[in-house]
């Protein structure tokens, strides 16, 4: 990759994290103050307009803390529901930085001449969001070959911190106003999944191992990384033509379910052949073409699990078919969980089979069919009822704590059924989930991830 950042290092600097404070700090303190009134002076609340106060104030800021806040929408029972249902109003695009910014920012990536390294760079960006913005380009010498230029902002990692700090601080007071609300477990691994979205040579790595693990699917694609005009904070890859997914809402019922096919082949071959999966299925990270085949852009968001997690999401499913007990504890304490009394495990039943659900079901049908009038089936609120719920049970029992993992595999798996309600497809779940475990042999995943990872320079597990 090409190395000029020395010239304009954005550093974690206690300069710019003070910088950070002070703007954070005017848009939420207030906000966390009317949280401790409550519990401490007894002043009311109203938790809806003091939801609605935070989404207004976040939407006003540049940067990490306006993601953090999607993301946290996303994960059952991090937050309560009048929360959810604000937070989950942000939009991820945000006012592009001009071109005299971007010119700077170039230079300090690929040095003065960075123009010369492109035949074509639109001013303007494509698209912009919390953490940077992606502008349209074509390779020098050939002017048909077309490139994604995505650059960072600058001072990012003074941001995420200073905003993961901020943000510690108001859900802090927040479960001081309310107990029951633990959110420490999701917001490390949040943390750390927001981290590594700022180093773009790890995501340049993780794009080059997707478009190994999915070379044998014709109906999934993964952009080239343009190593030589990329650095650890601008990306170059190649342009993938496509549409927004809600563009294809209103296509034939055949046409929907092809798409979903491609969206379920897209996130779970990787799963269940490599022990990868893609973090982040939100609408924005991914595009579809005329033929319905799904283009995969943004790979900021991943985690690689040991071959015995999948053997234990795999271990589930069978116990649900077979009513087997032993072998769900088995499952769960392979996926981390500890301390497990028959109560608790009858509460991780109940969110494991609605999750499996449809994976058990032998037929033609959408990914949800609420049978209770109480479950909201809305593409927006799926599965969160459900797991919130158990999350909230779960701690009602003490002594249990979910896995980090556990966390991340819910996010993926509500963010993915969310996007099959979008579509209304209707699809035989169940033969396409035992289609990809069909010769599932753990073995054989660990060394297909073993050497999927050396050849993409991901460092292994």
């Amino acid at each position: 990759m090409a190395d000029h950042s020395e010239k304009n290092i954005d550093r974690n600097s206690l300069g710019g994290r003070v910088r950070r404070y002070a703007r954070v700090s005017t848009a939420v303190g207030g906000l966390a103050a009317r949280l401790a009134g409550e519990r401490f002076l007894g002043i009311e609340l109203d938790r809806g307009q003091h939801a609605a106060d935070l989404r207004a104030a976040l939407g006003g800021l540049k940067g990490p803390l306006m993601k953090v806040a999607q993301i946290m929408a996303t994960v059952p029972d991090a937050l309560p529901s009048e929360y959810v249902m604000e937070l989950g109003q942000l939009q991820s695009n945000a006012p592009s930085m001009g071109w005299p910014f971007v010119k700077r920012r170039m230079a300090s990536e690929l040095g003065p001449n960075w123009q010369s390294q492109f035949a074509r760079f639109d001013k303007h960006a494509v698209a912009a969001a919390s953490l940077g913005q992606v502008h349209k380009a074509a390779a020098a010498g050939n002017p048909n070959r077309l490139l994604a230029a995505k650059l960072q902002y600058p001072d990012m990692q003074s941001a995420v911190e200073a905003d993961l700090r901020q943000l510690k601080l108001v859900f802090g007071a927040y479960r001081r106003y309310d107990p029951s609300i633990d959110p420490s477990q999701i917001r490390l691994e949040i943390g750390s999944r927001l981290r590594e979205e700022l180093d773009y040579e790890r995501e340049a790595r993780h794009t080059d191992l997707f478009r190994h693990m999915l070379a044998d699917e014709p109906n999934v694609h993964v952009p080239e990384v343009v190593s030589e005009l990329s650095t650890n904070r601008l990306l170059t890859l190649g342009w993938l033509e496509g549409q927004p997914l809600l563009d294809f809402r209103e296509v034939s019922q055949k046409d929907r379910n092809a798409l979903a096919l491609n969206m379920f082949r897209a996130w779970w071959v990787p799963f269940y052949r490599y022990g990868v999966i893609h973090g982040d299925p939100h609408l924005g990270n991914y595009t579809v073409r005329e033929d319905l085949s799904v283009n995969l852009l943004d790979f900021g968001c991943v985690r690689v699990f040991p071959a015995k997690f999948v053997g234990g999401v795999v271990d589930l499913y069978r116990a649900l078919e077979t009513d087997d007990w032993d072998l769900a504890v088995h499952a769960y304490e392979t996926w981390g969980f500890t301390g497990l009394s028959r109560e608790i495990i009858e509460v991780l039943n109940l969110w494991a089979r609605f999750l499996y659900g449809p994976l058990l079901d032998d037929r033609q049908r959408p990914i949800h069919a609420a049978e209770s009038s109480d479950i909201d089936p809305s593409a927006t609120a799926y599965g969160r009822e459900v797991a919130s719920k158990v999350h909230r049970r779960l701690r009602e029992l003490g002594s249990v704590v979910p896995p980090r993992e556990f966390v991340f595999m819910d996010r993926a798996a509500i963010g993915l059924g969310g996007v099959f309600l979008h579509l209304r497809a209707e699809v035989n779940w169940h033969r396409l989930f035992n289609e990809l475990i069909r010769d599932l042999n753990l073995n054989d995943l660990e060394r297909r991830q073993s050497e999927a990872l050396k050849l993409a320079c991901v460092p292994p597990l």
